[in-house]
């Protein structure tokens, strides 16, 4: 069952071998696929974290579809999505494993028939069977086979973690092996790709990024923003998603306290098609705002632009 900072998705069921991509554009055909538009940095430095067995450092703007990678990752993969949320306080056994004390405590019990017999060992009572593997556990031991393909490992958000989980992170990055004293040491069969993302909430130590290869994410140019729009809603139309994504890319002009993302351009699509908009105007950009900008401050801006907002928005 997964618990706070951590979600296991089942994968997909595979329908041939895995094979792995043979340059940047089979990875943006396979991403594209998937329902994911990369461009070509993106795609180049996907294509060399599988090749390099590097992970992957994502960082950039929330809302620009950095978490979405380690997703469509998997799905092309067809293997299980690890993911790993990032927290403050979080610790290495909250990411790597715990024991299940409340079924140690019921096998005890279940095995104490009285006086005179003898008691459960401790290799019995700490062996596999009451491991609980987390998501770090999960993806060193969880390959299938040498030619298997390898699991997906999100690390999100790693900027919210505190330098003592970076450092340890460094460790099992370094040759992906994990000790458990009571059981033994475990290594990776095949390594899990690894996508690290970060908001730059604040700086991550330099140690960790020289580690893996790093890409910045940037908001889409106009052209992919419509693309991905309607590939994610396709029921808005060209004219509604194009006249959103441009009133969102001037949105992102005016300093506003919380820039919105792609994320919330598809969100705003969806309103506007749910209140049967295939156009913007004054009134019904106004009921929307919430669905694209997240504090109050950054609506009181908009609203006294909407005028200009729908002029821009508008050409084409």
């Amino acid at each position: 069952m997964a618990r706070r900072g951590e979600e296991s998705v089942a994968p997909p069921a595979r329908t041939g071998a895995w094979s792995p991509p043979r340059s940047p554009d089979d990875v943006e055909r396979a991403l594209e696929a998937e329902g994911y538009l990369p461009g070509e940095g993106l795609s180049t430095a996907v294509f060399l974290a599988i090749e390099l067995r590097r992970p992957l450092f994502l960082e950039g703007e929330p809302g620009v579809g950095k978490t979405e990678v380690g997703n469509v990752l998997a799905r092309w993969f067809g293997t299980e999505l690890l993911r790993l949320q990032c927290y403050e306080g979080i610790d290495a056994h909250q990411a790597i494993y715990e024991w299940d004390y409340q079924r140690q405590l019921l096998y005890l019990r279940a095995h104490d028939r009285g006086p005179g017999t003898p008691p459960v060992g401790e290799d019995e009572l700490f062996s596999e069977r009451f491991l609980i593997r987390r998501p770090l556990l999960q993806a060193i031991a969880g390959a299938e086979g040498p030619d298997a393909a390898p699991p997906v490992l999100l690390i999100d958000e790693i900027d919210r973690a505190d330098d003592e989980f970076e450092a340890f992170l460094l460790e099992i990055l370094a040759d992906f092996t994990v000790t458990v004293p009571e059981v033994g040491t475990f290594r990776a069969v095949v390594p899990p790709v690894v996508v690290l993302t970060s908001n730059r909430t604040r700086d991550v130590h330099d140690a960790l990024k020289r580690r893996a290869l790093y890409h910045w994410v940037e908001h889409p140019d106009f052209d992919r923003e419509v693309a991905i729009v309607l590939r994610r809603v396709p029921e808005a139309g060209l004219q509604l998603a194009r006249q959103v994504t441009r009133a969102v890319q001037a949105l992102r002009t005016m300093g506003l306290y919380k820039t919105p993302g792609v994320a919330e351009t598809i969100d705003w699509a969806r309103a506007m098609h749910a209140l049967g908009r295939d156009v913007l105007d004054e009134s019904s950009v106004a009921r929307t705002l919430g669905a694209v900008l997240k504090y109050r401050e950054d609506a009181e801006r908009a609203r006294a632009e909407l005028g200009t907002l729908v002029e821009v928005a508008s050409r084409d």
